[in-house]
């Protein structure tokens, strides 16, 4: 089990490399709260993981039509008290598209906090999402229960889509900048 120190410490590099994003605070806020804020039970909020699935070619991202949210997102689910979020989301990536041959990375890629609304006996609650880079060598994906469907989408076309999710296109965005600098670096000077 990764300790909550590793958590503190891969927030606090996210925090870093992207000082302008006013959410981490919070999120090692709830950190203090102790190991509960990694069930789904701790009903004020809790720990959730995500996985920015990407495709071979870095050039697609997997998205799920959220079956509850009716929503086009990132996969990833509630971390049901296991604090090694990087194997939460490559957990939630694989449940989510049948793909068994996913690599996660360990940094954080993006965090996010969001309110879920109430919903039968569960009420109105946050997620403190954080989200994590998974890498896919197979595309060929299984819709399953938790969602009402599944789809490759382009990069760049999320990012030009003004329909798409704030949080997704912030993720596109760092994608594609990520991208970038990696191409930069590796050519010739």
């Amino acid at each position: 089990m990764q300790p909550l120190s590793d958590i503190r410490c891969a927030l606090a590099d996210y925090a870093a490399r992207w000082p302008a994003e006013p959410d981490v605070s919070l999120f090692l806020g709830m950190l203090d709260s102790g190991v509960e804020v990694f069930r789904r039970e701790h009903l004020a909020g809790h720990f959730t993981a995500s996985a920015w699935l990407v495709s071979a070619d870095g050039n697609r991202v997997l998205l799920t039509h959220h079956r509850k949210l009716g929503r086009w997102l990132q996969l990833g689910g509630h971390a049901d008290g296991d604090v090694d979020l990087p194997r939460v989301a490559l957990r939630e990536g694989q449940e989510e598209s049948g793909i068994d041959a996913l690599r996660v990375e360990q940094a954080i890629f993006d965090v996010d906090r969001h309110g879920i609304p109430a919903r039968g006996q569960e009420p109105e609650h946050w997620h403190y999402d954080v989200r994590y880079v998974v890498h896919a060598d197979d595309e060929a994906f299984v819709v399953g229960h938790e969602s009402l469907d599944l789809a490759w989408r382009n990069i760049d076309e999320l990012i030009a889509d003004a329909s798409t999710d704030a949080s997704l296109k912030r993720m596109a965005h760092k994608w594609r900048q990520r991208q970038t600098a990696m191409r930069s670096a590796a050519a010739p000077g």
